[in-house]
């Protein structure tokens, strides 16, 4: 009897112990110390903002696991929506345009409130607080080319098109906010010559005087650096483009901490705070996660040590 007693409760035991690792190992959304899988799209600004989204869950007592450089928006909002990560940064301007196709519109809070019920409905995805920055699609100068050819605004570029050398990725010419959509708004010209060069090469290609205007965006860091004049978008062509988080809404109901720990970095991130942020890795080579730690733990967000 003892022998059978034996042999019945072995597979028993073994059952206990699977269930007791499979607790421990657990990570996911319905452990004790849940795992927030925190993505973002692959460029400076995106590394950075994922980086402090990641840091401020850790203070929060997440445990993250990061996957930062994803890709462009649709391998972002890919993962988004399968399930790879539980959130993300994304801009208010590329919801809208981007992934819900929806007209522009240059009003911030008409814009995030349409893509924060647009991605609810479709996605079952929620948009967390937006911050005050607008990386938005914008045009360049040179302090000195901007008073030698008098150029302020895209107006004043348009009625002077001839005289322009604009420089810029090879996708402003086709994209529905670059050129077409210049064109659409402010009416038809034509550029004494347009640059298709690398992203990193276009504000060499304007400072070193081979471009008049260059194609940029509000939190460039070079813009701050080199004193630049971003050109006025007085027809009102480009939306905003607050950042946000935008969070599966699974995550989010199983772990409220979330909302709480990135609304609070929100209001932190202004123009002037990314362009500075931004120039730190794009001007003075440093490492994203470096820059990060630095800002939150300044601004009180985190703790010196905190893991």
């Amino acid at each position: 009897m003892k022998k059978i007693r034996r042999l019945l409760l072995l597979p028993l035991l073994a059952i206990f112990t699977a269930g007791v690792l499979i607790a421990c190992a657990g990570g996911g959304t319905n452990s004790a110390n849940p795992t927030i899988r925190v993505g973002s799209k692959d460029f400076t600004e995106q590394f950075i903002i994922g980086e402090m989204y990641a840091l401020a869950l850790e203070q929060a007592g997440f445990q993250v696991d990061r996957k930062l450089n994803l890709g462009g928006t649709p391998v972002a909002q890919a993962s988004l929506e399968s399930g790879e990560i539980d959130l993300y940064p994304e801009y208010t301007g590329t919801g809208l345009l981007t992934v819900l196709k929806l007209p522009t519109n240059t009003d911030q809070q008409a814009v995030f409130e349409q893509v924060s019920q647009g991605y609810k409905e479709q996605f079952n995805l929620v948009w967390l607080d937006p911050a005050p920055m607008n990386n938005t699609q914008a045009l360049a100068m040179t302090q000195e080319g901007s008073q030698r050819l008098g150029i302020t605004s895209i107006s004043e570029m348009v009625a002077k098109a001839d005289q322009v050398t604009m420089i810029g990725p090879p996708e402003f010419e086709a994209r529905e906010d670059g050129l077409p959509g210049i064109k659409a708004k402010y009416g038809d010209f034509t550029l004494k010559a347009y640059k298709a060069v690398d992203p990193g090469l276009k504000y060499k290609g304007l400072t070193d005087g081979e471009a008049d205007v260059a194609v940029a965006f509000g939190t460039d860091g070079e813009i701050s650096a080199f004193n630049l004049v971003v050109l006025e978008d007085d027809q009102g062509l480009f939306p905003p483009y607050q950042v946000a988080p935008v969070v599966r809404q699974e995550a989010l109901d199983a772990n409220p901490g979330i909302a709480d720990a990135l609304n609070a970095l929100a209001p932190k991130l202004t123009n002037e705070t990314m362009q500075r942020l931004n120039y730190e890795v794009s001007g003075n080579q440093r490492e994203p996660a470096e820059v990060a730690r630095e800002f939150l733990t300044q601004e009180g967000l985190i703790s010196k040590v905190h893991r």
